[in-house]
């Protein structure tokens, strides 16, 4: 009788033991597929270009670029009447430029040139994506600016949404610029990690960085940060934290809306903060002007 109270006893504690190890195999095996999906997770291109400026009655030229360390890279310069800036335009994760239409179109009608290129493995630009690539990408595109097109730094805003916004961080870190713009991102990669997988030691194996909120502190010119207190995918509080670290002079700007069209559904909000800025950025120069003719 002793001998089955005993057997008894062991059953549950098997099971237990039972349940237990297999929750560790799941939660190990999730873990590695996290580890070693990152990339396919972070990066969503898409190949195919079907749709041009042209398609929404914008002249554009097709542009081909060269990074340093030899990868071909695809983008569009499109240039506004009478413009005195011009954005250079780091767009997100997915996708590829022909999905940014709507914002080229509305830069275009603020009167502001527009360079938005496509990371390597975006579109047509070739090679396969990676963290220091994008970030080589952005400064090509930059030196294109300035060394082919001739366009003076204090004349261009580097502009970035959701991941890209951590690339023009980047770039706006390493060269100078007119003024950094920032919308819909993240503080870091490891931040956005945590909050998606709280339940995971993402720091530990985290491949990697984007430290926006790092290169924000680093950024001496203008900054404005856009964000949706409705984003889905980003939380509000990541742009609030931007704001805070980054060096004044500085801006924030709330928008409505989704993450992926909150541009669109906050409407005049959103084109207003871009009027004032630009106002804004046109007297910080002019009163640059004045100084050095008075020196």
């Amino acid at each position: 009788m002793a001998i089955v109270c005993a057997v008894r006893a062991k059953k549950p504690m098997a099971i237990l033991v039972h349940i237990i190890a297999m929750l560790v195999i799941v939660y190990a095996v999730f873990g590695l597929t996290l580890f070693f999906m990152q990339s396919t997770f972070l990066y969503r291109p898409l190949r195919e270009i079907t749709y041009t400026p042209e398609d929404i009655g914008i002249e554009f030229e097709d542009v081909t670029l060269e990074t340093p360390d030899g990868v071909k890279l695809n983008g569009w310069y499109i240039p506004a009447k009478e413009a005195k800036m011009t954005i250079l335009f780091c767009h997100g994760n997915g996708g590829n430029i022909m999905h940014r239409l709507d914002s080229i179109s509305l830069f275009n009608k603020l009167g502001l040139n527009c360079f938005i290129f496509d990371y390597r493995g975006y579109g047509l630009s070739g090679g396969r994506p990676t963290e220091q690539g994008t970030y080589t990408d952005a400064l090509t595109a930059y030196k294109w600016l300035t060394q082919k097109r001739k366009i003076l730094p204090q004349d261009i805003i580097v502009f970035g949404r959701s991941l890209g916004g951590s690339v023009a961080a980047y770039t706006a870190a390493e060269v100078p610029v007119c003024s950094l713009i920032i919308e819909s991102c993240f503080t870091s990669y490891v931040d956005m990690g945590k909050k998606l997988y709280p339940y995971m030691p993402i720091r530990w194996f985290a491949r990697f960085s984007y430290d926006t909120i790092g290169y924000l502190k680093k950024v001496q010119c203008p900054v404005m940060i856009i964000h949706s207190r409705a984003d889905e995918i980003i939380p509000f509080e990541f742009g609030l934290e931007l704001y805070e670290a980054a060096n004044e002079p500085k801006e924030f700007v709330e928008i409505s809306g989704n993450h992926n069209e909150g541009f669109l559904i906050s409407g005049e909000v959103y084109t207003d903060a871009w009027k004032k800025w630009i106002k804004f950025l046109s007297e910080q120069k002019q009163q640059q002007t004045n100084r050095q003719q008075v020196n």
